[in-house]
């Protein structure tokens, strides 16, 4: 029997990178899955390679950002999966960088909206489903760019501060009603959205030169790390920040 048989799982974020290898690493150990994002091409080619392993996927095209509809997305997950035992909270991402002065402010929201509104929604659309069955395993996806200071990047970095704050909190809330709420905290990881970083290789060399282990994670691992935040293996494990950086965190 696989470790995540029977359960149901919900992916935002899960069209690609860390969302999609997350989501399938879950319906590889026997979830049922329903995931969410923005472009419903890319998650219709998830579910078919889903069903292909043999699982169930559900899927629905939302942005995270729209609040109304996303949440609405959730309702309709939840009630075809028959409830929810895990949340991951996938989606969020950073599109500037720019000093705190010249930020405008609407750009600080919407980051704001992507990173963190987006995980309080999910959560309070998903948790009454995990407090009537007293049970659950929420992860919410932040970055080593929330635990110092990111300059240029202010925005990103409070918005995963807040992530991981927000984590705490809830693990607090929940740990009563055996509901684990664990943040994962990945480093420079080979995506798409890196993709530029790799496009000049002095660019490259320069990202990599702050990894003590000279390379770039990949989104298996994350998916890897997500797998035990999720599993009976991390059963007594809440409110935590499961860092995955190559030692990157730890640089003087």
């Amino acid at each position: 029997m696989s470790t995540l048989t029977g359960r149901r799982a919900i992916v935002t974020g899960a069209s690609r990178g860390i969302g999609r290898a997350i989501a399938m690493r879950l319906a590889a150990e026997g979830a049922e899955v329903a995931v969410l994002a923005r472009n419903g091409e890319q998650l219709a080619e998830l579910s078919d390679d889903i069903q292909a392993i043999g699982g169930r996927c559900v899927t629905q095209t939302t942005d995270v950002t729209e609040s109304d509809a996303f949440r609405g997305a959730l309702d309709v997950a939840v009630s075809e999966l028959g409830g929810a035992d895990i949340l991951i909270n996938n989606a969020g991402g950073n599109s500037f960088s720019m000093p705190v002065v010249a930020t405008r402010f609407s750009g600080w929201q919407k980051t704001m909206q992507l990173n963190v509104d987006s995980v309080v929604h999910a959560c309070q659309v998903v948790l009454p489903t995990m407090l009537q069955d007293q049970s659950g395993a929420i992860v919410n996806l932040a970055s080593i760019a929330g635990l110092r200071g990111s300059p240029l990047m202010a925005h990103y970095g409070a918005a995963k501060a807040a992530v991981v704050s927000l984590t705490q909190s809830l693990a607090l809330e929940c740990a009563s009603n055996n509901i684990r709420v664990n943040a994962l905290l990945p480093g420079w990881v080979e995506t798409d959205l890196t993709g530029f970083l790799r496009e000049e290789e002095s660019t490259e060399e320069a990202v990599l030169s702050r990894v003590p282990m000279r390379r770039w994670g990949t989104a298996k691992e994350i998916a890897d790390s997500a797998l035990f935040l999720v599993s009976d293996q991390s059963s007594f494990m809440t409110g935590q920040t499961l860092i995955i950086d190559g030692g990157l965190s730890v640089m003087p």
